[in-house]
């Protein structure tokens, strides 16, 4: 399993449901639209902290970010 592509699918997903941009996302989590870009393509590892400050933006469990 490819985690990184996991994590990165479900936060493009949820990102469009919630209606936010990249930039919109990265800001209000705090983190670089570089990085968020990175994490969405399955390129990036975000740390836990990272993973829980885009959740808590996306108003979702840091686990959903795991379903695959």
């Amino acid at each position: 399993m490819d985690w990184g592509k996991i994590v990165g699918a479900n936060v493009r997903r949820l990102r469009g449901e919630r209606g936010f941009t990249q930039e919109q996302l990265a800001h209000d989590a705090g983190i670089d639209v570089t990085y968020l870009r990175g994490i969405e393509a399955g390129r990036r590892n975000p740390s836990i902290s990272v993973l829980g400050r885009i959740a808590t933006v996306l108003s979702v469990r840091p686990g959903d970010l795991l379903i695959t």
